[in-house]
């Protein structure tokens, strides 16, 4: 056991190093802890017939070969293993997975295996085939349901994006409703694309709505790439995710993410300027302290600095990705991880 501790301490030390500007903020640890991972096109290297994979092949475009693959799939662990500390993350949202082949991958074929976390994944009609998943900790967490919402566009039939996943579980005792997203990205513009991420924000709210109808205290936590900022339209209108934490209402929502992001931090960068696009939302009740909770404070981004390269050009730092446009750069993702805390007060 002392062994253990000793690898795992340096396994810490050589990752994180001792100089270190953010780091996992609870100084004890946690009863609960959820993470959400954009995982920047995490595919396999086999081809898929029905999608647009043929990029992320041995002799496509990204050269994207087995080893590149497997080395992905340790990063993505590491990520993992350090957001969870001495105990692994009890549930670990993600998002730009292929399929549940590469999610069996990172939870089977790494040091995840001892904790034998449990796979949520369902195929989406995203053209290129990429989904969101979760994973969950069987010792810690009871599923009591699982949902995968399409998002449809009723004045376009061959509309597609990734389904919005939906996973309702039993947590100390406790109702935990998840929500886990990835809405449509923003590739052909901000503005041209926003009736996208509306849709997606509208369809996330209807489901809601259901959960808050049957419950007016239901617990929810909402995380995802949302392509949108907190004070962007899907997020402050649609969705209606409120950045004052005073005085929370149980049936309201609340973006906790305005607690991490700063005027010079965020999770994704794009030129010169650092945006807050993967976020986490909670209901008030969760506020509150009854049974499980948290507060703004414990959530976080998660910004070791091996998870950060230098921006030459713009003489900072930006997220250590995987490629940088088709040019292999050996990173972990174009977007940092978040976390979120729960204790039971």
């Amino acid at each position: 056991m002392k062994l253990n501790l000793l690898l795992f301490a340096s396994f810490i030390f050589l990752f994180f190093g001792n100089n270190e500007k953010h780091t996992l903020c609870s100084q004890s640890e946690p009863e609960f802890r959820f993470m959400f991972y954009n995982t920047e096109n995490l595919f396999d290297t086999y081809n898929d017939s029905l999608t647009q994979d043929d990029d992320f092949l041995p002799e496509g475009n990204y050269h994207w070969t087995r080893k590149r693959f497997n080395d992905k799939i340790n990063k993505i662990y590491k990520v993992i293993a350090l957001i969870g500390g001495w105990n692994p993350p009890d549930i670990v949202g993600l998002c730009e997975i292929e399929n549940r082949y590469v999610l069996e991958q990172l939870t089977q074929n790494t040091p995840l295996l001892k904790h034998n976390y449990q796979v949520i994944h369902k195929n989406s009609p995203d053209r290129r085939g990429i989904d969101v998943g979760l994973l969950y900790n069987p010792k810690t967490v009871i599923p009591i349901k699982k949902e995968f919402i399409k998002v449809n566009n009723p004045k376009d039939p061959l509309f597609l994006t990734r389904d919005i996943l939906y996973f309702k579980c039993q947590v100390k005792n406790d109702t935990l409703h998840f929500f886990i997203n990835h809405w449509p990205s923003r590739w052909s513009g901000q503005f041209q694309s926003e009736e996208k991420r509306l849709l997606a924000s509208t369809t996330l709210r209807h489901k809601i709505d259901s959960c808050l109808s049957c419950n007016d205290k239901a617990k929810i936590i909402v995380a995802g790439d949302f392509n949108d900022t907190p004070d962007d339209k899907s997020i402050s209108e649609i969705l209606r995710a409120k950045m004052d934490f005073v005085s929370p209402k149980e049936s309201d929502m609340y973006n906790l993410s305005v607690a991490y992001c700063g005027k010079y931090e965020g999770t994704h960068k794009y030129g010169e300027e650092w945006s807050c696009l993967d976020q986490i939302i909670v209901s008030g009740e969760l506020l509150k302290e009854n049974g499980i909770s948290t507060t703004p404070s414990m959530a976080h981004v998660f910004s070791q600095s091996f998870l950060l390269e230098g921006d030459n050009k713009f003489n900072n730092q930006k997220p250590f990705r995987t490629y940088v446009g088709m040019k292999y750069n050996g990173g972990f993702s174009d977007h940092l991880p978040v976390y979120l805390d729960l204790f039971t007060k």
